[in-house]
């Protein structure tokens, strides 16, 4: 899994950097569906290539938020 080199480079940047952030704290006690996905990740990878595997999922999901012009989280009524 790897974050695409295309783009720009300080986006890319911001998006492992704040991804490492969340790896870092996983630990603590907070739940959801992306936490989980993460903590399972972990347990097979590390936590660098985990970091940038949470970069690229935020990426995709920034994306189609945009592109979707919706609430990210927000369940279809």
């Amino acid at each position: 899994m790897a974050v695409s080199k295309a783009g720009d480079r300080y986006l890319r940047t911001l998006l492992v950097v704040g991804a490492t952030a969340v790896v870092r704290h996983v630990k603590h006690k907070v739940h959801g569906p992306l936490i989980e996905w993460v903590r399972k990740l972990l347990l097979t990878k590390s936590a660098r290539l985990t970091a940038v595997a949470l970069a690229n999922k935020m990426a995709r999901i920034a994306w189609a938020v945009m592109a979707r012009n919706t609430v990210y989280g927000h369940s279809a009524a």
